[in-house]
């Protein structure tokens, strides 16, 4: 994960971390990316000291009846990170709708 750069998937794995989603599971179904996409880029992530994770309790799992969670969440480079990614996206989607505008004709 280069430094200044993050994907397009990367930035929207940081996004659901700001909107609240936690864990794995969660933030595979809020965006539609494969765990094979969710779960590298979340330890890169960590690894990069964009985001840090804890176990839940393992009581909590115990009396759910499931196996116990990897929470995540953002550290403040991380949000720094996603707020640059936005910006540096927000100006890829507006030069395309300029470029996109209106087709030219065909030159002959």
């Amino acid at each position: 994960m280069g430094k200044g750069y993050l994907s397009f998937s990367v930035a929207v794995i940081l996004q659901a971390l700001a909107n609240g989603y936690q864990y794995g599971f969660d933030i595979m179904d809020i965006t539609g990316l494969p765990s094979g996409t969710v779960y590298p880029a979340l330890r890169r992530l960590e690894m990069a000291g964009l985001v840090r994770s804890k176990w839940e309790k393992h009581t909590i799992a115990q009396e759910e009846q499931r196996p116990p969670r990897k929470y995540y969440e953002l550290t403040k480079q991380g949000h720094e990170a996603l707020a640059e990614a936005v910006k540096r996206y927000r100006l890829l989607e507006q030069s395309m709708i300029i470029n996109d505008a209106e087709p030219k004709p065909a030159s002959s």
